[in-house]
């Protein structure tokens, strides 16, 4: 088990918030101090641009933006050189479609994908399918709503181009067998984008034991700041691609009539970046490492497992994922609108999300108009889940008058 009373000393929350029960991090985490803390020393004390300045202040900053790529680059088991910086997932993941789907996709071609995914995996796939005539395919869910690789075979097919997949589902919390499903894309030749914003934060990520082609995660799901993702690609596809944006610190020469570009991964990274949050994201992932991915997984499971035999005694409670792997509980109160049930977990200070999940394929699955979802990280402890319970039974005997 975690030191919770010592990790929760890093989340200066908690000192203002003192009956906070937050189980939302699955949409975002908690915000690190030591993170928050070295955005700001950027903002006051220094504040300039990065790879433009030849000063002793741009110098420094630059030393600083760069020193995350190489943090992130450890994180991944990857190159530095395969680390692009963006402003979330949503926009990695976006410009993975655009920039590899638009040069290499043709009319014919097909992409996997499946209902688990999150708006932002699925929907530029969806757009950038349609304008080069390629078909979308999806997995077919197991009966417990998971992706399989025996499902996985009967959608891949010599035609077959691009796999985007979630590593993590933000609604089931399933963990796809991505390893195996890389494995048999690349037999085919496709490539493989994984949707790793909820499997970054939670697991060791390793991708060149995965072998995927591109890898993208946000900081802010890593108790970071928001406005800041990665994009791992892997270099001889990245060298390959055009940039996406033009302008500022990815131009190398410009003339009237024609232009070239920096190298990778600097191409893909125009204008001026969000400096003080890339420097952040640094402080976020060293101390998640201190604590340890495996660590923290396996704190998340006691956890969830504790709460999921609790709610398997309350009345009227429908649960989605009994078998879960991760620390993410999708549920509902019977009869029982989401939103009308998160109000009473409000009333208690329990932080949890209702509704869709910017994941409106796999709620259609699930047959509801949405679900509650609790999500757990490494500052929930066993006083949470005792809150959560309450709070549940709370609100399951309150609607049970309108059944």
């Amino acid at each position: 088990m975690l030191d919770v009373k010592e990790i929760r000393r890093h989340f200066s929350i908690y000192e203002s918030e003192k009956k906070l029960c937050y189980l939302d991090s699955a949409a975002s985490a908690l915000k690190l101090k030591e993170s928050n803390e070295a955005l700001n020393k950027y903002l006051e004390h220094n504040g300039t641009n990065v790879h433009r300045g030849v000063y002793k202040l741009s110098y420094e900053a630059t030393l600083a933006y760069e020193e995350t790529r190489e943090v992130v680059a450890n994180f991944l088991n990857a190159k530095t050189e395969e680390i692009v910086y963006t402003r979330g997932a949503t926009e990695a993941l976006n410009m993975t479609a655009l920039l590899y789907g638009m040069k290499y996709l043709n009319e014919g071609d097909e992409v996997i994908s499946s209902e688990l995914e999150h708006h932002s995996s699925l929907m530029p796939w969806l757009k950038v399918a349609t304008l080069k005539k390629a078909k979308m395919q999806y997995v077919p869910l197991a009966s417990d709503s998971r992706i399989t690789v025996e499902n996985f075979k009967k959608v891949l097919s010599k035609k077959t181009k691009v796999v985007c997949l979630t590593h993590v589902s933000n609604v089931l919390g399933y963990i796809t067998p991505i390893k195996e499903i890389i494995k048999l894309a690349h037999e085919v030749g496709a490539v493989v984008v994984v949707d790793g914003a909820q499997g970054a934060p939670h697991l060791k990520v390793d991708v060149k034991d995965l072998d995927c082609d591109f890898y993208c995660f946000s900081a802010h799901k890593l108790c970071g700041p928001t406005g800041v993702g990665i994009l791992y690609g892997k270099k001889s596809i990245l060298d390959n691609l055009d940039p996406l944006y033009y302008g500022g610190d990815m131009a190398d020469q410009v003339y009237l009539d024609k232009m070239t570009y920096k190298d990778t991964p600097y191409k893909f990274e125009a204008g001026t970046m969000m400096i003080g949050e890339v420097i952040a994201l640094k402080e976020a992932i060293l101390f998640l490492e201190k604590v340890g991915l495996e660590n923290i997984q396996k704190h998340e499971e006691y956890l969830k497992d504790l709460a999921l035999k609790e709610l398997k005694q309350i009345p009227n409670v429908i649960i989605y994922n009994e078998n879960v792997e991760t620390g993410i509980i999708a549920f509902n109160i019977k009869n029982t609108h989401p939103h009308d049930a998160a109000s009473v977990y409000d009333k208690n200070n329990v932080c949890l999300r209702a509704g869709h999940h910017c994941a409106l394929p796999v709620i259609r699955h699930l047959q509801c108009v949405g679900t509650l979802r609790a999500s757990f990280y490494l500052y929930n402890d066993e006083e949470d889940v005792k809150k959560f319970v309450e709070a549940t039974k709370e609100a399951a005997k309150f609607f049970e008058i309108f059944m």
